[in-house]
């Protein structure tokens, strides 16, 4: 949803996008803050610390097997893979934001399990974008950001302050000082194209998850699999699966 209108991202047009990318900074931050004040009444109560429940194939990987709320999490190597940590949530009724990332595929997102009309998407956030994910962060249950430069540790320590107190959930698609949980997509493996020829069918990555430098666990999930759904690897098909190269493709397809 954009922040002004809070209209389904699938109905965006290019006039409202060039729009909101000429706003002052300012005008965006008291517009978030508008939104997530709708958002809020909206959603009505959140978690209260339960831990938000995320796509079954994701749970294995994440400490608690889900999202904690007042934590951190870091995502490099893949937007998909942010993309649908928010999926289970918004489709069981939480709000979710997404900042300071205008690729990001609303079709593509949808595929994955995500429900548009409970994200709020800020794609041009300006000099204020860390405000305004703390402005969203008051309101939603998980506020998905792309840091927009370095991240300071007074910066990062403020807002898991706000996250703590609001029981919500961040996470940064790049890199995040302190952040509790880090995830990488250390591998990418495409399938479907022979020589040539054909259509991307199913994305392999292999994903390790450390919290505060200790590692955790590592899995291959598909991300997602021929169906569109976001699967584990079993051991049959990572033997005997047709790998293609490694992405190039990722930063188109995310």
């Amino acid at each position: 949803m954009t922040v002004t209108s809070l209209a389904p991202l699938s109905q965006r047009n290019s006039r409202q996008h060039d729009a909101a990318r000429r706003q002052p900074s300012s005008v965006k931050l008291e517009q978030a803050r508008r939104a997530a004040g709708r958002a809020r009444r909206l959603q009505g109560d959140r978690v209260d610390g339960r831990v938000i429940e995320v796509l079954p194939a994701l749970s294995g990987l994440l400490p608690g097997g889900g999202l904690a709320p007042g934590a951190t999490y870091a995502v490099s190597g893949s937007t998909a893979l942010a993309a649908a940590l928010i999926a289970e949530p918004s489709t069981r009724g939480m709000w979710c934001g997404v900042v300071a990332m205008p690729g990001f595929a609303a079709e593509g997102a949808a595929g994955l399990g995500c429900d548009l009309d409970r994200l709020i998407f800020v794609p041009h956030p300006g000099r204020e974008w860390v405000n305004i994910a703390a402005a969203l962060v008051d309101a939603l249950a998980v506020v998905v950001v792309k840091p927009q430069g370095r991240v300071s540790d007074a910066e990062a320590a403020r807002l898991s302050a706000r996250l703590r107190q609001r029981e919500a959930v961040l996470i940064a698609c790049g890199e995040w000082p302190r952040a509790d949980v880090r995830l990488s997509v250390t591998a990418t493996v495409w399938h479907g194209l022979g020589r040539g020829h054909g259509h991307l069918t199913a994305r392999r990555a292999d994903v390790a998850v450390s919290a505060r430098g200790q590692r955790l666990s590592t899995a291959s999930i598909w991300l997602p699999d021929a169906r569109g759904q976001i699967a584990l690897v079993d051991g049959m098909q990572a033997a005997h699966g047709e790998p293609l190269h490694e992405s190039l493709l990722d930063e188109a397809v995310g």
